[in-house]
């Protein structure tokens, strides 16, 4: 597998990837910077790739325990190999959500994080490219995600998912009776445009009210202009410096 060494948070990481297939982007460092976990908590990825959202969740809070499940082993070996390089306290399990390690079933968290994949297989066209398939072509049901982080979390633990803004019903649906207090985070590119991406949130045993918070704008103006640097100054804190992007967990 041909690889590349790419830096995150303005080089603050330094991430193994492979040079084709899935690769990470901006997403991941989106979901770990709305994440409002705290020194002390501990946080469970699945599906964690090599391990680039639970890497700037670590990079953000010091004393985080961050775990890991990956269902691709060169992806989970990555995943390692990142933590190892990078410092950090976070450990990766090899296996299907569905058919967990005993290790990770045993455990509970304050936190479930997942950017599960992104394209529902009955209404597209399948990548020749069996990780990248793997990573963005549904497999697993959205439903399934979603019970096994619910039952990892702790009572009152938070599960906070990133998801394509076509798959929000289908998300909403697949939520269970043990998961309330649910926020939208809708993610556009610019003002006036529609939502292309959004953050779920939801609390084991929560009893808030249905919340749809406003659109967060990605980028300054109506356009693309050249290649300058576009980001509106929380993004660009965050993907620069690792720093958090307010969203409220009244």
């Amino acid at each position: 597998m041909d690889l590349t060494q790419d830096a995150f948070l303005g080089g603050k990481l330094q991430i193994w990837q492979p040079a084709r297939g899935y690769r990470a982007g901006v997403d991941p460092v989106i979901l770990a910077a709305t994440l409002p976990a705290q020194a002390g908590q501990s946080v469970l990825e699945l599906g964690c790739g090599v391990g680039v959202a639970s890497l700037c969740v670590g990079a953000r809070v010091a004393g985080v325990s961050m775990f890991g499940l990956e269902l691709q082993r060169e992806y989970a070996d990555l995943a390692r190999r990142n933590a190892r390089e990078n410092d950090a306290n976070f450990t990766v399990y090899q296996g299907d959500l569905l058919e967990m390690p005993m290790d990770l079933r045993l455990q509970r968290f304050d936190h479930v994080i997942a950017n599960p994949p992104y394209f529902d297989r009955n209404r597209g066209t399948a990548s020749d490219h069996k990780a990248r398939e793997l990573a963005f072509g549904e497999i697993t049901p959205l439903s399934d995600w979603v019970s096994a982080a619910s039952k990892r979390l702790k009572p009152q633990g938070y599960l906070t998912i990133i998801q394509d803004a076509v798959r929000l019903p289908a998300l909403m649906a697949a939520l269970d009776d043990t998961l309330g207090s649910l926020q939208i985070q809708p993610l556009t590119a610019r003002a006036g445009r529609p939502a292309h991406r959004v953050i779920l949130r939801a609390r084991k045993g929560g009893r808030g009210d249905f919340r749809l918070l406003a659109p967060l704008v990605m980028h300054e103006g109506d356009s693309h202009d050249g290649d300058r640097d576009s980001y509106r100054a929380e993004f660009r804190a965050a993907f620069r410096h690792g720093e958090a992007i307010d969203f409220s967990a009244d």
